[in-house]
């Protein structure tokens, strides 16, 4: 199988799985270091990136089935990797026109600012003003012969890295202080990084097409929460915000700061039978950071 991002932060946990699974996985390298790292775990390596399509088209011909987990997350050039991202899906999606093979793609989780949102929860392209559109241009692809799934993805954790919160800590530490807005009862949903990786492959075992599932371990951790947590590891005060002075304070996180996006895997548990298994959480993590 071709699986993009493998030597990424989910990606290379994928990879191991994969592994041990007894799959033979073709990985897409941008650079000799991220081939050697491929090629000492057993992988094999397509010399490649997001931008090269030629790449992309190769490998995903060689394979009987494609992950797509890469993905800039370059802030800075937000819209700019959104259009990059829908380019290598559509072009992948051409190479596998009419296989009937398996694409898994990766895309964030619903934004609905508030409410609960589940597997069933479809938005249309752009909605909420985001341009990342991964789970609307691989859904198309259904209709010409491709077994699509989409998994959506979290803040995803474990002691080295915990999604937004890392970039939090990086501003707490910079700035002398941990911050939250108002109350800081609107919340993240999580998934440790292991727990997701093993998500793809009962995914990719998994005859079912045009199905979305959520990679939730928790459904929504409130972000004082996060705060606290980050305020005792640097051992900075924590302090709450108004929202008038939260966008002077947080910048470009600010948007970030104030989501409010809980999440629910229940139909993922009950289809594929998926469930926790690392016993730390997102606070767990973040005090233990690395």
């Amino acid at each position: 199988m071709f699986l993009t991002g493998a030597t990424g932060f989910i990606g290379s946990a994928i990879v191991a799985n994969l592994l041990n699974d007894r799959h033979q996985v073709l990985g897409l390298a941008r650079s000799d270091t991220s081939a050697d790292a491929l090629r000492q775990a057993g992988c094999d390596v397509l010399p490649g990136d997001l931008r090269d399509l030629e790449s992309l088209r190769r490998g995903a011909e060689q394979a009987d089935s494609v992950i797509h987990t890469a993905f800039d997350h370059d802030f800075s050039r937000m819209a700019e990797n959104c259009d990059m991202d829908r380019i290598a899906i559509e072009a992948m999606g051409s190479a596998l026109a009419g296989s009937n093979k398996r694409f898994i793609v990766t895309s964030g989780l619903p934004p609905l600012m508030g409410r609960v949102s589940t597997e069933t929860d479809i938005l249309p392209a752009g909605a909420h003003g985001l341009p990342r559109v991964s789970e609307q241009v691989a859904m198309a692809l259904t209709d010409s012969g491709v077994r699509v799934s989409v998994i959506r993805m979290p803040q995803v954790h474990d002691q080295s890295r915990q999604g937004f919160a890392s970039y939090l800590m990086d501003h707490a530490r910079n700035h002398g202080v941990s911050a939250y807005v108002g109350d800081g009862q609107n919340r993240w949903p999580a998934v440790h990084r292991l727990d997701a990786a093993r998500l793809y492959s009962l995914v990719l075992d998994n005859d079912a097409s045009g199905e979305r599932y959520h990679a939730v371990g928790e459904e929504g951790v409130a972000v004082r929460d996060v705060a606290e947590a980050i305020g005792k590891r640097l051992d900075v005060p924590v302090t709450s915000l108004s929202e008038e002075d939260s966008a002077s304070h947080f910048g470009w996180l600010d948007r970030i700061a104030r989501m409010d996006v809980p999440a629910s895997s229940d139909l993922t548990r009950q289809n594929l039978n998926w469930q926790s298994m690392q016993k730390a959480d997102l606070i767990q993590d973040i005090l233990a950071s690395i």
